[in-house]
């Protein structure tokens, strides 16, 4: 229940005080959204497997987030920040596809 209200509380928040990204960080805020997804998606399909660890989670959900940025930065400094944006979205894409395959196997016996 407390995660659904602090969704709802961070939605309305958003809503009310529209802010702004800086320009600065537009270009890792859709990795660092994809890479939280991974996370997120790990820990539904950890929680039907029974093995999930809170401790575990909030680590996988941080470093996702900033190796991703990282990548993405490295990229940017190198002069391949597009090529590795697209790596690094192929990479956890296939990684959120499994996951979701492996819930979809739990919840529909399919």
């Amino acid at each position: 229940m407390i995660p659904v209200l602090g969704l709802m509380a961070g939605l309305a928040v958003g809503l009310f005080l529209d802010p702004s990204v800086p320009v600065w960080l537009q270009p890792y805020l859709p990795i660092a959204v994809i890479a939280a997804l991974d996370a997120v998606f790990g820990a539904i399909r950890a929680i039907l497997d029974g093995i999930f660890n809170d401790k575990v989670f909030v680590v996988s959900f941080l470093s996702n987030v900033v190796v991703a940025a990282f990548i993405v930065f490295l990229g940017d400094q190198l002069g391949v920040g597009s090529q590795l944006s697209t790596g690094v979205v192929v990479v956890l894409g296939v990684r959120i596809f499994s996951n979701v395959a492996s819930i979809r196997r739990h919840l529909f016996k399919a």
